[in-house]
């Protein structure tokens, strides 16, 4: 009897120890964990897009530009013709994807959403779209390798620059001088574009 009430005990224990399902077969689902997602477990990749600069009236500045999105701003590089040799200019993301204007004045002042004054773009306190000055060599190219920071791509948010401007102006950005650096007429200006599929650069 005693044995017989042991058994049925045991019996119960592993019964209750173990889910069924509805079919009464055995639940190992709370066994098992989900793996992630792929779309969680992949890597983001990232957003890329191009801007072409045109010279203004009367300037010869052109060449194409790859930007990309990082985790601290965006970064723009590429090569730049047609500048004054050895000069130094202002290089600036515009509030306003307009080209238009013979001076490009259709872009707009400095891109800056958070409403700060401008600075150097490694300080605490600068506009979204400043940047370290362009320099050009003995045959006036510049190769640019410049970072836009607090920057984002292709996002929706205040701080996208997707569809803006980039200029070039004639002169250095003293960094310093409200609201836009002292740098001079603009030569150069281009939109920023998704970059398509395939294309080079």
């Amino acid at each position: 009897m005693y044995r017989l009430l042991a058994t049925c005990t045991a019996l119960l224990l592993v019964a209750c120890g173990r889910s069924e399902g509805p079919d009464g077969s055995a639940d190992t689902t709370q066994d098992t964990q989900m793996p992630e997602s792929a779309s969680e477990s992949a890597t983001t990749q990232p957003t890329s897009a191009v801007v072409q600069i045109e010279p203004t009236q009367g300037n010869t500045v052109s060449g194409m530009l790859t930007i990309v999105a990082e985790d601290d701003g965006v970064r723009l590089t590429g090569t730049l013709q047609g500048l004054k040799p050895d000069g130094e200019f202002g290089f600036h993301i515009h509030e306003k994807g307009d080209c238009s204007a013979p001076d490009a004045s259709s872009a707009g002042g400095h891109f800056n959403p958070l409403n700060v004054a401008h600075g150097h773009p490694e300080s605490d306190t600068h506009h979204v779209g400043d940047m370290m000055n362009l320099k050009s060599d003995a045959d006036g190219v510049a190769q640019v390798d410049a970072r836009a920071f607090g920057a984002t791509l292709n996002t929706g948010e205040p701080t996208d620059v997707l569809g803006r401007a980039v200029v070039v102006h004639e002169s250095a950005d003293d960094y310093t001088s409200q609201p836009a650096g002292n740098s001079g007429a603009r030569i150069g200006c281009g939109v920023i574009t998704l970059k398509a599929d395939g294309a080079a650069g």
